[in-house]
Parts: structure tokens; sequence; C-alpha cells
């Protein structure tokens, strides 16, 4: 049987200049490849030593990108190795096939969203009346499905996201903080349902997980294995699992190492989690 592997993008497999943590002396650094390009401007990077991790973890997995990006965002990365039969957007709100969004399951989603949680105009309309303009960069909607705010985050204050938590909880939504990123998510909106859906369609037996922030928890628990890497929403919280290994290692050089881990449970799936 096939086994499944499902990875967040951002921050945990793929890295902005920004994210890349790159703290050994610069003639240590590792060589990079660019993987997305935005207005002309290089945006995401791997190592190559991950790249090629990468293209044989095609070659052995159903490797199924899964993220939060909307489907435009998500095209205009450019990853090594086979091309992935399934992707997972707008965190399960799309489930493209061959780069095709699945009409029927979008369709399931959206009957999901409107009986289980507040309309997003509602959602959309409380940040718009609540959040300061003097640390708001960007107010936006993604896919029609979930908002998020661009700030500045040494402005933001603390108080307000908790408050919007609380808020947003008691609507059936959730909030989270990623970077200069405020995200507010319904809760039945999450990667875990597509990725079953995925498993199901392709009969596998065995899913790997990996993300690094609160959006990527419930897939992290929907897998047989999952790895976060030790930076992001998850690290800060110290969140673990019984099946979850926490990685010491930050930035571009974690997504390398969980690109490790994923090929050799892929190629030896009855050996015991190594420890971190």
């Amino acid at each position: 049987m096939p086994v499944l592997v499902a990875s967040d993008l951002d921050r945990t497999l793929i890295y902005s200049s920004a994210a890349l943590a790159l703290t050994m002396p610069d003639a240590r650094a590792p060589r990079l490849l660019c993987v997305e390009v935005h207005e002309s401007r290089p945006l995401s990077y791997l190592t190559e030593t991950a790249a090629a991790l990468l293209t044989d973890l095609g070659d052995a997995a159903v490797f199924v990108p899964t993220t939060t990006r909307t489907r435009k965002q998500y095209q205009r990365i450019n990853l090594p190795g086979p091309a992935p039969r399934y992707a997972i957007c707008a965190n399960g709100g799309h489930l493209l096939v061959d780069g095709v969004s699945d009409l029927d399951w979008h369709a399931e989603v959206l009957a999901r969203l409107a009986d289980e949680c507040a309309p997003l105009d509602e959602i959309r309309d409380h940040l718009m009346a609540t959040a300061d303009p003097a640390w708001v960069r960007k107010h936006r909607v993604a896919e029609d499905l979930f908002a998020y705010l661009v700030v500045e985050r040494e402005l933001l204050p603390e108080e307000w996201v908790k408050e919007l938590a609380v808020w947003a909880e008691n609507r059936g939504w959730t909030v989270s903080l990623q970077g200069r990123k405020i995200y507010a998510v319904p809760k039945p909106l999450t990667k875990s349902a597509a990725v079953r859906e995925v498993a199901r369609r392709t009969g596998a037996e065995l899913t790997l997980a990996a993300g690094d922030s609160l959006l990527d928890a419930d897939l992290l628990l929907a897998a047989d294995r999952g790895w976060r890497p030790g930076h992001g929403e998850l690290a800060d919280a110290e969140w673990t699992a019984p099946a979850i290994t926490a990685l010491p290692e930050r930035g571009v050089l974690a997504g390398e190492r969980i690109l490790r881990e994923f090929l050799r449970a892929t190629h030896r799936p009855t050996e015991p989690p190594r420890p971190s």
C-alpha cells in the first residue's frame, strides 16, 4: 500500500529569506534553491540537499503539499521532483487533483461551514472594526473561506490577539498568528479532513505529516506519525502528542531534517520513531 506524506509548506518545507535562520558562519551556510518567485522577486527557498530529498520522496510516496495558501499562491511554487497528483490548498477548502479543484469536495466543505460556524462576513466586519490601522497593513479574504491580516508584528498588541481568539472561538472559528499574518479560520475548515479524503482515494494505510503552526495541529494528530520543527506556534507552545516528534532544528535546516525523517519512515514504516 502507498505511504501518504502530507506536509505544510511555509516555514515547514520552504522558507522566506526572513525565516531561513542561517545562524552558522556565512562560509558554512547551505546552498539554497529558490522555489517561488513573486512579482519578479525570489520569495521562498529550500536547501539544495532538501531539493534532492524531496525528489526522492516524490518517487517513494504519495507526496501531498498541504497549505493554507490560496490556489493562486500555491501555484507560484515550483517544487523539485515529480508534480504532486494531489495538493490541498486554503487549509482544506480546495483539494486539487492534477492542478484542478475537485468541485464535489469544495461543495462539501461549503455545506459544512454553513452548518457549523458563523459566516465569513461577520468575522471580516469584526476585524475591520477592531484592528488598528496603525499596525495593520492589509486586510485579505482567501478563497471566500477565511480572512487574514498582514500586520507590523512589533506594533501588534498581544492582548488584541488574545481577545480576538476568544471572540472567534465562540463563533466556531480559530485564530493563528504566523509571522506577519493573523489568520481567522473556521474550525471545520481543516487540512486533516482533506488528507483523509486523499488517503481514501489512494488506499494509503500509513500517513506521515509535518507542520509548524496551530493550523497544522489537526493534520499532525490525524497522521500515524508527525514531525514539527523547533520554531513556530507549536514549538512556542511546546505542543506535542504521542506520535509527534519535536525536532530541534529551526529554519531552513528543519525542512531538510523533516524530509529525511519522511524518507526514513517511508522506506522503513515499521521502525519506531527516533528520539528527538
